[in-house]
């Protein structure tokens, strides 16, 4: 039986604009979704709400599916 993939928005406040290390205690991840869709919207959102800060950055993941016995 095969599950379809989940969708993931993950981010927060970075330390430095090479965005390699993230601040302590910022980190967020938002999801599960179902479709690539749904994550694009929060992502907007989320990407609204903190555009006045250059070092926040966030991401939309794919989760592989899962084939399960």
């Amino acid at each position: 039986m095969t599950k379809g993939s989940n969708f993931w928005v993950i981010g927060g406040e970075f330390g430095s604009m090479n965005f390699h290390k993230l601040v302590e205690g910022s980190a967020q991840v938002r999801g599960p979704f179902k479709t690539r869709k749904e994550a694009e919207e929060c992502w907007k959102e989320v990407s609204e709400e903190s555009r006045h800060k250059a070092g926040v950055r966030f991401s939309i993941v794919e989760e592989p599916s899962r084939v399960s016995a």
